[in-house]
């Protein structure tokens, strides 16, 4: 029981169709489905934001969707809104199978920080609770599957090893935005930091 497969916003805004469509992230729910078996505990992460969000392009007068903003917590990148809390954007894909669910973490609802990592918010210092709540459990050991690879997939993986954590990524089974070589600088940072990329 030391082993958990973590499956990180495979929600509706994220696959296309959706406000922040990722590539092909609706490919990977078929094999994660399957992959769930093979693991003791499932834990899924939901982006899961108020209407106005910081780290919405509309709540900035005068921004474009993508472009960097400073917030007080550092760098930020402004999205189109998505994942509105209660929104069937903010659902979990139809597909996924989240009755194998052990914990469904929410993350991001704070309105002034953002949250990549599903360990913590975007001033890096703030606990989303998950840390703790593996190390109850016993957890050592967590593949990273889901959207999107070179954000919050990266994120909670850095996140992971930094905390101890060995961390593996299953590249098949997760989807990158690619932002301007964000992909490729990200799978690159995973592997510095021990990650491993299967």
């Amino acid at each position: 029981m030391t082993s958990a497969l973590i499956v990180i916003d495979l929600q509706n805004d994220f696959c296309p169709g959706g406000a922040l469509a990722v590539p092909e992230g609706d490919r990977i729910v078929p094999g994660i489905n399957a992959l769930m078996a093979e693991f003791p505990s499932v834990i899924l992460t939901q982006d899961w934001h108020p209407s106005g969000h910081s780290s919405f392009a509309s709540s900035h007068p005068g921004t474009s969707a993508y472009e960097m903003t400073q917030m007080p917590y550092g760098p930020q990148v402004l999205w189109p809104d998505h994942c509105v809390q209660g929104s069937h954007g903010a659902e979990f894909h139809d597909a996924l199978n989240t009755a194998r669910a052990d914990l469904i973490l929410r993350k991001g609802f704070n309105p002034a920080i953002d949250s990549y990592s599903a360990f913590f918010e975007n001033d890096r210092t703030t606990p989303t609770g998950l840390h703790g709540y593996l190390q109850t459990r016993g957890i050592t050991e967590l593949t990273m599957v889901g959207l999107a690879t070179d954000f919050c997939v990266n994120y909670s993986a850095l996140d992971a090893a930094h905390l101890g954590y060995r961390v593996t990524v299953r590249r098949d089974l997760a989807r990158g935005i690619d932002l301007d070589g964000s992909l490729a600088a990200a799978e690159a940072g995973m592997a510095a930091a021990g990650v491993i990329l299967a």
